[in-house]
This record gives structure tokens, sequence and C-alpha cells, in this order.
């Protein structure tokens, strides 16, 4: 059930980022919010697989930068999602460029922070 939720949650703020980053667009017309769930689904198996072991590589340059690195982190796995999606459902997620990434990584960790702390503690 955990994970659903984490989905519903990656969904919801991949929907927000779309909406608010401008250079993040998922072409698909009407069902766009296929491409939408598809996408979360891969950032989630993402962020559950590959996330845990780039943090730990990124330990020194995340401490140096104070915390700031965790962001890029964040954004190579925002980009590493989008080819997934692009390249093996062909998925229409379009980034413009890092900047557009990165500021849509920020919006994606701050909307899911904040559903996150509204559902409260998960139990397994």
């Amino acid at each position: 059930m955990s994970f659903i939720i984490r989905w519903i949650v990656t969904a919801l703020a991949v929907a927000a980022a779309v909406w608010l980053v401008p250079g993040i667009q998922i072409i698909g017309g009407d069902s766009a919010w296929v491409g939408v769930a598809i996408f979360a689904l891969i950032l989630s198996l993402i962020n559950m697989s590959l996330k845990p072991l780039l943090q730990i590589l990124s330990l020194p340059i995340t401490v140096l930068t104070l915390g700031i690195f965790y962001l890029v982190v964040n954004t190579l796995l925002l980009y590493i999602a989008a080819w997934l999606a692009n390249s093996l459902f062909g998925i229409g997620f379009w980034i413009e460029g890092f900047g557009s990434a990165f500021l849509a990584s920020i919006v994606i960790s701050i909307v899911s922070a904040i559903i996150n702390a509204i559902l409260g503690p998960q139990t397994e």
C-alpha cells in the first residue's frame, strides 16, 4: 500500500511541475494524465532503486555544498525517468533544458514533502 501512496504523491507532484515549470511538458493531448501516471511510476521506481545509491556516492560533494548537490541528484533522476518514459513507453515527457529540469526537481520535492506531511507517517 505504501508504494501506491508514493506513486500517487509523485504523480501529483509531477502534475504540479508540468503545470508550474516552463520547459516541462507532457505531449499527449487528452491523455496527458496517463503520461503523468506512467512517468510518476517510472520516477517512483527510480527513486526507490537508484536514489539511495546515488546519494551515498555523492555524499562527499553534498556535504561540501551543504546539501545543494542533492538537488542535482534529483535532476539527474528526473532526466533518467524522462529518457526511460520516452524510449520505453513513448510518453512525450519533454524537458527543455537543465534549468527547467532543476526547477522541476525543486517543485516535485516541495510538493511531495507537503503532501507527505499532510498524509502523516506511513504504516506498512
